[in-house]
This record gives structure tokens, sequence and C-alpha cells, in this order.
């Protein structure tokens, strides 16, 4: 339920469905010649473009979810294991056209290189399932190996978990599968914005995780100005408000440890 729930929800609140939605509403008032309530919405939605053009508020929530935790974080003399996030795989336009189609965030796997230089035996799982509701059959699993494979990554020794359609689902489903031992070190590798919502949900699972951030989107000590962007304002809100939110249910809903997880003392 909380998987149709929040995806339902993001449907309603990301900013371009909303733009939508406000045309729409505006086109009804007209028709109805509610010419005022038209105008009154007109002038919001003009407000509202006006300050996503203009004012990087989204980018500097980026900025701050992004710093939340140490780059190229010190690592132990042994890794057990790393585990990696999936979201960055177009499963049905990879087996559609049979090579792979590589989204934003690829560096979660081509950083395993690094990672496998400094513990060449580390067990290595990818976790993605299906984040599409009406498209459950077709994994981001079934067809990782080929992006592995372009890495010169054996697929033969990474675990694929397909299962789960979500951060919470990530962490649960691979703690089941592996049962990590308490002493063991386990890296997390995904997109530095999104590394706080996953350790919270990570640690939640009873994994003891080690952040490993990649695919950062800004300098990380950026003042930013006024300028004109509306393009880039949206998407930079849209990713914000999706981890702020998720950060939030998370919290509310008890698959995270903290509102905001930070590193470990």
């Amino acid at each position: 339920m909380f998987f149709w729930l929040s995806k339902l929800l993001w449907f309603l609140i990301h900013p371009m469905n909303l733009l939508f939605i406000s045309i729409c509403v505006i086109s009804v008032f007209m028709a109805l010649k509610w010419y005022r309530a038209a105008k009154r919405v007109t002038y919001a939605l003009l407000a509202a473009c006006v300050v996503l053009a203009t004012v990087p508020i989204g980018n500097s929530v980026v900025q701050v979810l992004e710093n939340r935790f140490q780059i190229n974080p010190k690592l132990p003399e042994r890794i057990d294991g790393i585990l990696v996030l999936g979201g960055i795989i177009n499963a049905p336009l990879t087996r559609a056209r049979g090579v792979p189609a590589m989204g934003g965030g690829i560096e979660r796997i081509s950083e395993l290189k690094v990672l496998l230089e400094h513990s060449p035996e580390a067990k290595i799982v990818f976790t993605g399932g299906s984040g599409d509701p009406f498209n459950q059959d077709l994994k981001e699993a079934h067809v990782a190996p080929k992006v592995f494979k372009r890495f010169e990554i054996n697929p033969a020794r990474v675990v694929f978990e397909d299962r789960s359609r979500n951060t919470h689902e990530n962490a649960i489903f691979t703690y089941e599968e592996l049962q990590p031992k308490k002493n063991e070190n386990w890296v997390l590798v995904t997109s530095a914005f999104h590394m706080p919502r996953s350790v919270g949900a990570f640690r939640k699972a009873g994994w003891n995780v080690i952040p490993y951030p990649v695919d950062y989107q800004t300098m990380g000590g950026e003042l930013f100005e006024f300028g004109f962007n509306f393009k880039g304002g949206v998407s930079g809100f849209a990713a914000a408000l999706h981890e702020c939110l998720g950060l939030l249910f998370y919290w509310m809903t008890g698959r995270t440890d903290s509102l905001f997880p930070a590193a470990m003392r």
C-alpha cells in the first residue's frame, strides 16, 4: 500500500504535473466564466514559474543533501561487501534494443572498480526491481548483468536482488537474503543526494553500512546566484522535493532510523 500511495502522491505533486493541472484548472474556470478565480490561479502559477526559473531553491537543497556524508570516505582495511542501489538502468529500453540503456547515476557501478581495487574479494550486491507500478514483470536486476559486463565486472560474482520497488525494500530484501554479520563492513553506493534516505533505511533494516556517495550534481560549496533557467530550476526542485518528502514519510512510517541521517560518530 505504501508503494502505491507514494507513487500516486508523487504523480500529483510533481512540479511538471502541477503545472499541467494548473493550466487545466484555469481552462475550466474560464469556461465557467469564473474570471477572477482564473486570474488568481494564473498569477500564482506565473509567480511560481518565475521563482523556479530565477531562484536556485532545488539545487541549494540538493547541495545540502549531497554534503551530508563525506566524499571519498576513509575505508576500513577490509571490505566484506558492496551494496549498489539500482535506479540507473532503463530496463525496457535495454531489453528492446539489446544494449545497455543507462541514465544518470551510472557512477554507482563504475566506481565499483575503485572499491574492488581496495578489496578484490568483496561480495557485490545489486539491488533493483521495478519502480513502475504498472510493469512489475521486467526488473532492473534482470538487465543489469549487461551493464556489469561493460565495466568488466563478472556478473557471476554479483548477487542480483530483483524484488525491491523502492529504497526501503532495497534495504530489507538484501538484508533478508545476505544476513550480514554485525562485524562485517558493507559499503553502500548510491547517488550523493539520495544517500541520507538510503543510509537511514539500511540502518533501520539492520545493516551497518559505510556510506560511499557518488554521482554529485553540485560543487559542494556553491553560493548560488540569481539567473534564469526554468528547465534546470524545475528539475532541481523536483529532485529536492522528492528526497525531502521521502525522508519525511520514511521517518513518519518508521522506515528510517532518523529524520535526516548523518554519519556515525
